[in-house]
């Protein structure tokens, strides 16, 4: 299926403005990292659902108040935070000061409009950014998608669709940075995650790569001071919500395998069949 395909998708706002060469930004600079991969890296994407069903069996197979007591502390946690728990061990931020958009509904026949989706993210997560994180620049945040002073323009957005999402369903859109931009920095590239609300797993990702941009001097600039400082916090902040929910993962993961060990994966398990005389 063509919407299936990962699909390079030009940018609008791309197409219309032509690079000037400058040997000062031939390269953009990025500060070294080595994190570590998010505990969900290894996992299938229907790891969430796969968990349910887990506990589901335990439960069915037949389980003592107190493994009743702690499968359901699991299912809660999962119910209450599943956002955090798939896309904030990814380092996506997702409280609301900080994501793009929450639960916007999908309108019919706009179901694959992935691309047209993250720019609206994107615009909403910059413009959060101004009126939450740095409202002393809060006019100079909301001028950053318009040609006026110091812009960042999409050059290009790559897509990669995980499932056809159907009609009807909400998404939530989440940004992150790819990489700490240092003073150096000219351009960068943002990861999005656009998350199916109903299956609670990513309907697609995006790779956008974005120019710093000055449409008085009509060339590429550098971060200006008030988005470098805040970008370096927001690193900070992805970085530690990765780990903080990466951690949470992995123990609810055990939780789970200690809930089944408990059950039905003993050595001496007998299925509970209900009383003889119900």
């Amino acid at each position: 299926m063509a919407a299936m395909r990962a699909a390079h998708i030009s940018s609008r706002a791309g197409s219309a403005w032509k690079p000037v060469a400058s040997k000062s930004y031939g390269t953009r600079r990025f500060r070294s990292t080595a994190a570590e991969a998010p505990a969900t890296a290894s996992l299938s994407p229907r790891w969430l659902s796969d968990v349910k069903e887990r506990i589901g069996k335990c439960l069915t197979f037949g389980a003592d108040e107190e493994q009743t007591q702690k499968a359901g502390l699991v299912l809660s946690e999962i119910a209450r935070d599943w956002r955090e728990l798939v896309a904030g061990s990814e380092g996506f931020l997702t409280d609301a000061k900080r994501r793009g958009i929450y639960r916007q509904e999908v309108v019919w026949g706009e179901m694959d409009a992935m691309g047209a989706y993250a720019e609206s993210g994107r615009v909403q997560w910059t413009q959060k950014l101004g009126m939450h994180i740095d409202p002393v620049n809060r006019d100079a945040w909301r001028t950053v998608m318009s040609p006026s002073e110091a812009g960042l323009i999409l050059k290009s957005i790559t897509t990669h669709f995980k499932f056809p999402m159907t009609w009807p369903d909400h998404i939530s859109i989440y940004h992150k940075l790819r990489s700490e931009p240092t003073s150096g920095t000219s351009s960068f590239v943002l990861d999005v995650l656009i998350m199916s609300e109903l299956h609670q797993r990513p309907a697609a990702r995006l790779v956008e790569d974005i120019v710093v941009y000055d449409y008085k001097k009509g060339k590429k600039i550098y971060l200006p001071p008030f988005m470098l400082n805040v970008f370096g916090d927001t690193w900070k902040l992805q970085e530690e919500a990765k780990t903080r929910n990466s951690e949470r993962v992995s123990r609810l993961l055990e939780d789970v395998r200690k809930l089944e060990h408990s059950t039905w994966d003993r050595s001496d398990a007998v299925e509970h069949m209900g009383n003889a005389g119900s």
